[in-house]
């Protein structure tokens, strides 16, 4: 079961679809073998990466069966739903099938900071009080913003908090507030795994954060990344990190990442097809032209760095993959 010491890499998992809309198995298998081959410590699936309100009932719940049966690893579900009682369904049947914990985004309806802390409050009553959960704190997609203040009284009022998904943005002075608020004991401990496609990780990891739960298609610089980090060494962590911001950015354009984040994945083989289930968005010849080129980019700085501790030997996996 998840609690407050997860720590290191959480991938967000896409959902691979054929090109007529059903969910592809063989390459859901084929996804969850590299990211356990790229050293992940978890996987979240039906993530908003996830397509997951495309995504039957069902479908959720046999997706959550298949990785958790695949990965071996602790495998956290999205269950946010409109109501408590689809948020409920869906958590006794994933919890069933295997699932370490669940992640739950606020209500877009909630404002002041009472309605944030009754509405998980609600939601924890109608998951079960022995359901680990995740607060997914994306305000730039739910459009509720928590304080750390705010965060502070769902921990402490709901036992079974153990982890905050941190995408605010700017939030790094937000991770400073929360250690701060643990260190003087007026909060229990947390774990913090931070998302926005990994673009602050360096810095979000150095303000306290214990990982990442992004879903970049280059998972094993994020493995690396954080291993780096928690080695103490800052400069060549911080030189990885610069060698593939030019597509973690690119990947984070609103509306357009997951294409760019499926095209790429697909271009790596991880995925058969970068199919989106419909309403889906497509990418242009000129988006393609441009990521084609970040990627030869990419592949030629990583080839012309030493192996080792700067740069995981698997990071051009892509590349020997492409030419075959």
């Amino acid at each position: 079961m998840l609690d407050h010491q997860a720590k290191g890499v959480y991938i967000i998992a896409a959902t691979p679809f054929t090109e007529g809309g059903a969910i592809d198995i063989a390459s859901v298998d084929r996804m969850v073998d590299f990211y356990v081959a790229s050293g992940v410590d978890g996987i979240t699936v039906l993530g908003m990466m996830g397509e997951a309100p495309k995504l039957t009932h069902e479908e959720s719940v046999a997706l959550t069966r298949q990785v958790v049966r695949r990965s071996g690893l602790p495998v956290i579900v999205g269950v946010s739903a409109p109501g408590f009682a689809a948020m409920a369904q869906l958590t006794s049947a994933v919890m069933d099938a295997g699932a370490a914990g669940v992640m739950i985004a606020p209500a877009s309806t909630a404002r002041t900071d009472d309605q944030i802390v009754a509405y998980f409050a609600n939601a924890a009553q109608a998951i079960g009080q022995d359901v680990p959960f995740v607060i997914q704190d994306y305000p730039q997609s739910t459009n509720v913003v928590m304080s750390p203040g705010v965060i502070r009284r769902i921990v402490t009022e709901n036992l079974p908090c153990v982890m905050l998904k941190h995408e605010d943005w700017p939030g790094l002075d937000k991770i400073t507030a929360l250690r701060r608020f643990t260190a003087e004991g007026s909060m229990p401990p947390i774990s913090i795994l931070c998302g926005n496609g990994g673009l602050f990780l360096p810095h979000e990891f150095e303000r306290g954060a214990d990982g990442a739960m992004t879903g970049y298609a280059f998972p094993e610089m994020l493995v690396t990344l954080v291993r780096l980090l928690k080695s103490g060494k800052r400069a060549a962590a911080h030189d990885l990190f610069d060698l593939h911001l030019p597509l973690l950015r690119y990947e984070q354009q609103p509306a357009l990442g997951l294409a760019v984040r499926k095209y790429v994945m697909q271009r790596r083989g991880i995925i058969a097809s970068d199919a989106q289930r419909k309403p889906a968005t497509r990418l242009s010849p000129e988006t393609i032209a441009e990521i084609e080129w970040l990627l030869e980019r990419l592949f030629a700085r990583l080839q012309d760095q030493p192996h080792g501790a700067l740069v995981d030997p698997a990071s051009l996996q892509g590349r020997q993959q492409r030419a075959g």
